[in-house]
């Protein structure tokens, strides 16, 4: 039976593009590309020089127009996007809030484009690019740790820019081992294995009790100054955004504008599959912006949450069997939900809200205070946020008394 297992969960591995360690991250990363593609490179690892000395525009219009076709696997379209995302962002925000650039010019916009459609993903920074995508280990033999890992590139912010996308980065490690247990949950549900579903179950508590754990180390390595005044407006996009209210033209690729957003935590495939699996259902405008979430997220992913979604509700199967001992697991996982959400709030409280409230020189040309009540992917963000943590906290079920394990049992799925 265990053999079976091991053989389901890694023929789910394969198919969704996780592993067992490393959950949704991108493992072991690229960091060079052909050498035909040297131009963007260079541009990129200079990228906060280049920024800070205002001369990325001008080398973004001295570049040739390169074609991906040399772009041969998957490690290698995903560094070119991610190079060419924070080249764009880069060029985008360079003069900060009150200048940003109408148009991307042809020699990003269309090959960014094309690589895009490859990846399945749009032109823009995604959190999978900055988060999944954009590490490396100083010490290839040491651990995942925050003092043995790097950014492969980085927007002005310095240490702060790097303590933002690496924790980002070990929250969404954390999240495996809940990823893993979310799919035992799913093949238990088909078997009518109660213990595989509370032993699921347990994993994915665990896995949320991590990420909590896990994301205050942003207190840590993150200063508040430098992430609201500085890091910010980097990762903003050009929908529902009053700094770019017209979205932004990709020249060669449309005559119209595009209307993208920038990325965000909501972009996380870990939490939409974690409200999948339980059945946490976001109603009206935040599950719609939830759910335009995963048209930026590797598709590969999408299909994960969409396969979670599409089975007989957990939920409701635990209403129907009345079992103490498996609501008390559900409701334990969906606690767990509450209080990473709740943290989320608090953080956002300390790193946006409360510096946007007070009057301060902000490191890089006044940028980001157009942002104060916006998330960077467009969302109205405390509201979005208190409604999400509200909605989870509305999953949880009242508990019964148990019932004959028999009874239990007898559940159809």
């Amino acid at each position: 039976m265990e053999t079976i297992n091991r053989e389901t969960l890694q023929a789910d591995f394969d198919a969704f593009d996780i592993s067992e360690e490393f959950g949704f991250l991108l493992e072991e990363p690229l960091t060079n590309l052909p050498d035909y593609y040297r131009v963007w490179m260079d541009l990129a690892n200079n990228l906060t020089h280049l920024i800070k000395s205002r001369k990325l525009r001008d080398l973004v219009h001295e570049m040739p127009v390169l074609i991906p076709n040399l772009l041969n696997d998957h490690r290698e379209l995903s560094l070119a996007h991610l190079a060419l995302g924070f080249i764009s962002m880069g060029y985008v925000w360079q003069e900060g809030q009150h200048a940003p650039a109408q148009v991307l010019p042809k020699a990003l916009a269309v090959p960014y484009w094309l690589i895009s459609r490859r990846l399945g993903l749009p032109p823009i920074l995604t959190y999978a690019d900055s988060v999944l995508s954009n590490w490396k280990l100083r010490d290839p033999t040491g651990n995942m740790e925050i003092g043995n890992m790097d950014l492969i590139f980085s927007f002005p912010g310095g240490e702060s820019c790097r303590g933002f996308f690496i924790v980002s980065l070990l929250v969404e490690l954390a999240a495996s081992s809940g990823i893993v247990g979310a799919l035992e949950v799913m093949h238990a549900m088909k078997s009518s294995d109660v213990a595989g579903i509370q032993n699921g179950l347990v994993k994915v508590t665990q896995s949320l009790k991590k990420m909590k754990e896990t994301f205050k180390l942003m207190h840590n390595h993150v200063d508040p100054t430098a992430f609201h005044g500085t890091l910010r407006i980097f990762v903003s996009g050009w929908r529902d955004n009053p700094m770019l209210p017209n979205g932004l033209l990709y020249e060669g690729v449309s005559t119209e504008p595009m209307f993208l957003s920038g990325g965000s935590a909501a972009q996380s495939s870990a939490i939409q599959c974690f409200d999948a699996l339980l059945c946490i259902q976001h109603e009206d405008e935040t599950g719609a912006f939830l759910t335009r979430m995963r048209d930026y997220m590797p598709p590969a992913h999408c299909q994960l949450i969409e396969t979670l979604s599409a089975r007989p509700s957990l939920r409701d199967l635990i209403l129907s069997c009345s079992s103490s001992d498996l609501c008390q697991a559900y409701n334990s996982c969906v606690s767990a939900m509450v209080d990473l959400r709740s943290y989320h709030l608090y953080a956002v409280q300390k790193y946006i809200i409360g510096p946007g409230n007070h009057t301060m020189g902000c490191p890089l040309r006044g940028v980001g205070t157009m942002l104060n009540d916006k998330g960077t992917g467009g969302s109205n963000l405390m509201g979005f946020l208190k409604g999400v943590c509200n909605t989870t906290k509305k999953a949880l079920i009242s508990e019964r008394p148990s019932v004959p394990r028999e009874n239990v049992m007898s559940f159809n799925i």
